[in-house]
């Protein structure tokens, strides 16, 4: 399935992030299941999880050192709000 364009994301309390769409969709993404293994344990940093930005054009999220979480797991296993 192809999802729609992100607009914004905004980090919440508990490693989650809020997630809006071109659509008017608003979602929510736990992200604490990721932040156990090496490649995203710098996420744990609560400073560092609230830089996250959305990637030019909408397709995705990211932090500095590049970490990413696939546009359609974000987009599929975030529950609506």
């Amino acid at each position: 399935m192809l999802q729609p364009k992100l607009t914004s994301v905004t980090p919440e309390d508990n490693y989650r992030l809020r997630l809006e769409y071109e659509n008017s969709e608003k979602k929510l993404f736990d992200v604490s299941p990721y932040i156990t293994g090496n490649w995203y344990s710098e996420l744990k940093d609560v400073n560092y999880f609230r830089s996250v930005r959305v990637i030019s054009g909408g397709n995705g999220i990211e932090w500095a050192h590049g970490q990413d979480i696939a546009p359609h797991e974000l987009y599929e296993l975030s529950r609506p709000l």
